[in-house]
């Protein structure tokens, strides 16, 4: 008889690698990447979120599966309790505590998700604080709206490291935050992680309101998070009214926006604005044509502007930016030095991001500071030796595998996106799907999208399929084997 296991961190994370397997790997980093399992009694698991908005998307969306997957896990569970941490802030010893609002008896941060409640709808969750709002109220002020997103003063134009990766974005940067003419709208920076887009957004933001313009500065997830307490306030309207009022909007990880009634808003908004000749920037980490969550109208609108891909940082770059911050530490520490040599060897080696070369300097900054030794060669390569690795392979896009197959096996793009059901043409479209879910992070929904509106179990056959095949075929494996070292080279 088998006998499951009590819930506990290692069924944890076998739910997080089915719904990482299910969702695909952005929108589970999106939803799932922050939610911890605080403990279980009696039938009922407890996971914790950072923040209320975070907790009411994943009732809203994902309670269902979340609870079937745990059910595989432990038949017993029949309940997820699902709080926000650090959500009870401390107030004075002079302050009363304020009542907070209840929902059948529990706070509203305590609020379980129910087998027979999944979506956890039935009672009215109150206005987030960081909103100013409470429930009920009608009304939601043009200063809560226009708050935004934190701005990081160090964030600015001055401390830009400019390089022939990023001139274009920089140059179009600075007008769109000069003012004038409105004349890239929107402005759409699209790069990796770590190449300098917040920093470019923020910096726009920075000498756009020094300038006294109104700016609103949001990350995605925030304009989600504002949008939906301002539904449940029941001030929508003043919210659409008081965002298309400013001069200047900024999002940054578009590629997080979610939800079809928060895109069609968002597509408003951005319609509004353009057409009223207000400046618009957005980032993300993707072109628009690559957003498969987004709407197509938005994907749309966001292409009709300007473009611009900050591509990854060449050496003379990648040292310009390690001199750049070793200056800004010698203010902190006037005796800290980097022999040439050692400013060389971290510029050659760490090559992903202009966020892991300050990383890198900060580790040397720390070990010279805390162990009052010199920095040297041989110390750079002890402290620094998790971050140097071997260049990362170029990113696959599924535009990439489908042309490569297409040209391998003589058939069109069309073709493969197309109904015929042919084996000239099936078998290159499952090779494509296999490819394509072996070698880029989308998910098997994503992926059926890309693939003529395909349904993910059709994916799911086509990788099946071939696994099968490649198995028995040899000659099917070496043709694999080719197409892959096509795609990396």
């Amino acid at each position: 008889m088998h006998v499951q296991e009590a819930p506990g961190p290692e069924q944890w994370d076998r739910v997080k690698k089915r719904l990482r397997a299910e969702l695909g790997e952005d929108v589970f980093t999106s939803w799932f990447a922050r939610v911890d399992m605080e403990g279980h009694t009696n039938g009922t698991v407890r996971l914790s979120v950072p923040t209320r908005f975070l907790k009411q998307w994943i009732q809203s969306h994902y309670s269902e599966r979340l609870m079937g997957l745990w059910k595989n896990e432990c038949d017993d569970i029949h309940k997820i309790e699902l709080t926000v941490r650090g959500a009870i802030r401390p107030r004075p010893a002079s302050a009363k505590p304020a009542a907070r609002p209840a929902l059948g008896g529990k706070t509203a941060d305590m609020r379980p998700i129910q087998v027979n409640d999944p979506v956890g709808l039935r009672a009215t969750s109150p206005v987030p604080a960081m909103m100013g709002g409470r429930a009920g109220r009608s009304d939601l002020s043009s200063k809560d709206v226009l708050e935004g997103a934190s701005l990081d003063p160090k964030y600015v134009f001055e401390s830009f490291v400019e390089g022939e990766s990023n001139v274009l974005a920089l140059a179009a940067a600075k007008q769109v935050a000069g003012g004038g003419v409105v004349t890239f709208n929107p402005l759409y920076l699209h790069a990796s992680v770590g190449l300098g887009k917040t920093h470019l957004m923020q910096a726009i933001a920075n000498q756009a309101r020094m300038a006294g313009r109104r700016v609103l500065y949001l990350t995605a997830e925030h304009f989600m998070y504002r949008f939906v307490a301002a539904l449940q306030a029941q001030s929508a309207m003043s919210f659409k009214d008081t965002l298309r009022s400013i001069d200047l909007l900024l999002i940054d990880d578009m590629q997080f926006l979610h939800g079809k009634q928060v895109q069609q808003e968002f597509c408003h908004t951005l319609n509004a604005l353009i057409d009223g000749a207000r400046q618009v920037v957005v980032a993300a980490d993707r072109a628009p044509a690559e957003l498969e969550s987004l709407d197509d109208r938005v994907r749309s609108r966001l292409a009709g502007g300007l473009v611009v891909n900050i591509s990854e940082p060449d050496f003379q770059l990648r040292r310009a930016i390690i001199e750049d911050r070793m200056r800004a530490q010698q203010r902190s520490y006037p005796n800290f030095t980097v022999p040439e040599a050692v400013l060389d060897y971290v510029a050659r080696n760490v090559t992903s991001s202009g966020r892991d070369l300050e990383g890198a300097l900060n580790r040397l900054v720390a070990h010279n500071q805390l162990t009052n030794s010199p920095v040297t060669l041989e110390m750079a390569e002890i402290t620094l030796r998790d971050l140097i690795r071997a260049a990362e392979p170029r990113r696959v896009k599924i535009e990439d595998i489908q042309r490569i197959v297409s040209k391998h096996y003589n058939v069109t793009k069309a073709d493969l996106l197309s109904a015929r059901r042919t084996r000239t043409i099936v078998r290159p479209r499952q090779i494509a799907m296999y490819l394509a879910k072996m070698m880029t992070p989308r998910s098997l929904p994503e992926i059926g999208r890309r693939f003529g509106n395909r349904d993910h179990t059709t994916v799911l056959h086509a990788v099946r399929k071939i696994e099968e095949l490649s198995k028995a075929d040899n000659g099917l494996a070496q043709e694999l084997e080719l197409l892959k070292r096509m795609l990396d080279a």
